[in-house]
C-alpha cells in the first residue's frame, strides 16, 4: 500500500489512462469539445492537472479553495489559473443562498446574516427557511460574506467527465475509486483481452440515450411526479437491447409508484407497454385490484399458455385458481401441489444466535459436518468450473479492466452466446476432470472478482468435501438450471449442506424459523431437487419455552 500511496500522483495518472483509453476506442463518439479537452490536458501544468482532476473526483461542482490544500499541488489559485483560462472553472460564480448554506459552516453564517445570539444554536436548515423569503436572488461569494477570506471554484466541464467516465465504465455506479483499489490490492480483476472493438456503446446516441435515462432515474428517486417522469420518456422502445432494459425498469418503477397513490388507470397503461421482467404480473394484480377479472384472468391465461419466467408461472398458477374462484368459474386441473420433505425441531432459545446456525451445531458430527454454504457453496463451483466460459472476451461483454463480470450477465441471451464454452466446461463434470479443474482454478484464481465465487466464503476443504459427496450428475443439472435464468437461478439455495464423506453423500437443508416460510424461489429450487432426485428437507424450528 505504503508503494502505491507514495506516488503523490497516482490519481492523475489514472484519469490520463482513462482518456487514452476513450481517444483509442471512442474517437469516433466525441464532440469537438471533447477532443479538445482529450488534446489540450496533458499539455497543461502537472499541478493544473491535478488539481482539476482532484475536483472531478470529488462530489459535487463548487469547491472552496480552503478545502483544496493538497501537499503535491501547492497553491490551488496558481494552478486554477491555467483551468481557468481554458474556461475548465470559474471563479465566484453566483451563488444561490441554498448553494450557499452547503458551502459554509454555521459560524460563517451566523456572521455573514448577523444571526441573533439566541438563534445561533437553530440548525442550519431551520436558519434557511428563516432567510429564504428575503434572499431570492444569487450572488457570489465576497457579496454574501464580504469578509470571508476564500475563493470558490467551480468545475465547468463536469457534465463532460460525468460522459467520460460513463463511456469508459459503460455504467455510473463504478467510479475512480476502481483504480485506487485495484493498485492497493483490495480488488483483483481477471485479466481480459481487450480489442479496439471492446467498448460499451456503439454510437453516441446510445451515450445520450444512457444519460437521459440515468437522469429520469434520479429524479425518480428524487421523488419527483411521476407524470413530468414519464412525460420525458421516450415513447418507443430504443433499438439498443441494453438501454431498452433501463428504459423497461424504469417504467416500471414509475408505475409501481403510480399503484402507492392509488392511480390504477395510468399504473396499468405503463405495465401493458412494459416488457421488464414481472409487468404482466403487476398488471394482472391491478386489474384484480380494479375488481375487472375478466380481464385480469385474460391476462393470466396468456401468461399461462406462455410464460416469461419460472417464476411468473409460478405466480401465474396460483393466480388462476384466485381468478377462477372469483370469475365463479370452475378452475382447470391444477398442477400438483408440490411438498418438500419436512423435519421439525423444538430447540432452546439461541438469543441473538442465527437459527441457521443453531440447527447447524444441532445436526453437525464429526463424521457428518453441516456447513452454512446458503447460495455460496453451488454458485462458487460453478463459477469455478465454468470461469473460462464466464470470462470469455466476447464483443461488448468486457471493455474496460475492472469488470466484476460480463456486462451481460443478466441479458436473456447470456448462455446462448456462450453455449458451446460451457459445454466444454460441464463435460467435464462426465469425465471425471471437473474436480481437478475447480482445485486448480480455486488456487490460480484465489481473490479474483467473480459473480459467482464470494472468495471470504469459501475455502478449499469444504469445496473437497462438496466434490467427495455431491455426484457430478447433480452439479451439472443444478449449473444447466442456473443457466437458464442466471439472475433467478442463482439464489434461493438451502441454508445448510451435511455431508458423510466416508459414504460420500450429502443431503440439503433448508432452515425457517417460528413465522418463517418458504419464498417461491426455494420453492422452486426445491421442486428441482425433489424431480431430480436430490435429497433435501425443509427443518421448521420451534423454540422451547425456558424452564
Amino acid at each position: 500500500m505504503s508503494a502505491v500511496l507514495a506516488n503523490r500522483f497516482y490519481y492523475l495518472e489514472n484519469f490520463q489512462q482513462v482518456l487514452g483509453w476513450i481517444a483509442q476506442r471512442y474517437d469516433d463518439l466525441l464532440a469537438d469539445d471533447e477532443r479538445r479537452f482529450l488534446t489540450r490536458f496533458p499539455s497543461l501544468p502537472l499541478a493544473s492537472r491535478a488539481l482539476l482532476v482532484r475536483m472531478i473526483m470529488r462530489k459535487g461542482m463548487l469547491f472552496r479553495t480552503t478545502k483544496l490544500r493538497y501537499a503535491e499541488i501547492g497553491c490551488p489559485h496558481a494552478a486554477a489559473q491555467p483551468l481557468l483560462g481554458q474556461g475548465w472553472l470559474a471563479c465566484d460564480p453566483p451563488l444561490a443562498i441554498e448553494t450557499l448554506f452547503a458551502l459554509l459552516k454555521k459560524s460563517e453564517l451566523a456572521q455573514a446574516f448577523a444571526v441573533a445570539p439566541a438563534d445561533i444554536a437553530k440548525p442550519k436548515s431551520v436558519l434557511l427557511q428563516g432567510l429564504l423569503p428575503r434572499y431570492g436572488e444569487s450572488r457570489p461569494l465576497k457579496a454574501w460574506h464580504p469578509d470571508i477570506e476564500d475563493t470558490i471554484y467551480a468545475v465547468c466541464i463536469a457534465p463532460m467527465c460525468e460522459r467520460l467516465r460513463l463511456m469508459f465504465f459503460g455504467n455510473l455506479h463504478q467510479d475512480w475509486s476502481e483504480f485506487v483499489l485495484a493498485d492497493l490490492g483490495i480488488y483483483r480483476y481477471e485479466q481480459v483481452v481487450f480489442s479496439p472493438a471492446s467498448r460499451g456503446f456503439a454510437t453516441r446516441q446510445d451515450v445520450d440515450d444512457y444519460l437521459h435515462l440515468h437522469r429520469c432515474r434520479q429524479r425518480h428517486e428524487d421523488g419527483e411526479c411521476p407524470d413530468d417522469i414519464v412525460a420525458d420518456m421516450p415513447a418507443t422502445p430504443y433499438g439498443n437491447a441494453w438501454i431498452e432494459a433501463r428504459r423497461g425498469k424504469l417504467l416500471f418503477l414509475l408505475a409501481q409508484q403510480y399503484e402507492r397513490r392509488d392511480d390504477a388507470k395510468r399504473a396499468l397503461a405503463i405495465y401493458r407497454c412494459c416488457n421488464y421482467p414481472g409487468a404482466r404480473l403487476r398488471a394482472i394484480r391491478v386489474l384484480e385490484r380494479c375488481a375487472d377479472i375478466d380481464a385480469a384472468l385474460a391476462l393470466a391465461r396468456v401468461a399461462w399458455d406462455a410464460p416469461e419466467s419460472e417464476a411468473e408461472q409460478q405466480v401465474v398458477q396460483r393466480m388462476l385458481a384466485r381468478l377462477h374462484r372469483k370469475a365463479g368459474q370452475r378452475a382447470p386441473a391444477a398442477i400438483q401441489r408440490f411438498t418438500p420433505e419436512r423435519m421439525d425441531l423444538r430447540l432452546h432459545c439461541p438469543g441473538m444466535q442465527r437459527v441457521e446456525c443453531v440447527v447447524q451445531s444441532h445436526f453437525s458430527r464429526d463424521d457428518a459436518p453441516v456447513h452454512y454454504v446458503e447460495n455460496v457453496l453451488i454458485n462458487a463451483l460453478f463459477g469455478l468450473l465454468c470461469w473460462p466460459a464466464i470470462f470469455a472476451p466476447l464483443p461488448g461483454a468486457f471493455f474496460h479492466p475492472f469488470h466484476h463480470g460480463p456486462a451481460d450477465l443478466k441479458s436473456p441471451d447470456f448462455f446462448r452466446r456462450r453455449a458451446a464454452l460451457f459445454e466444454a466446461c460441464l463435460a467435464q463434470l462426465d469425465d471425471g476432470r471437473y474436480r481437478d479443474t475447480v482445485l486448480e482454478r480455486f488456487a490460480a484464481k484465489a481473490g479474483i472478482q467473480s459473480p459467482f465465487v464470494l472468495w471470504h466464503a469459501i475455502d478449499e476443504p469444504l469445496l473437497r468435501l462438496a466434490l467427495d459427496c455431491v455426484p457430478p450428475s447433480h452439479l451439472r443439472k443444478c449449473f444447466e438450471r442456473m443457466l437458464r435464468d442466471v439472475p433467478a437461478n442463482c439464489a434461493g439455495f438451502p441454508d445448510l449442506i451435511q455431508f458423510w464423506p466416508r459414504e460420500k453423500r450429502y443431503r440439503m437443508i433448508e432452515v425457517k424459523g417460528p413465522g418463517d416460510r418458504l419464498q417461491d424461489n426455494q420453492l422452486r429450487w426445491l421442486r428441482f431437487f425433489s424431480t431430480h432426485g436430490m435429497p433435501v428437507s425443509v427443518c421448521y424450528v420451534q423454540w422451547e419455552a425456558a424452564a
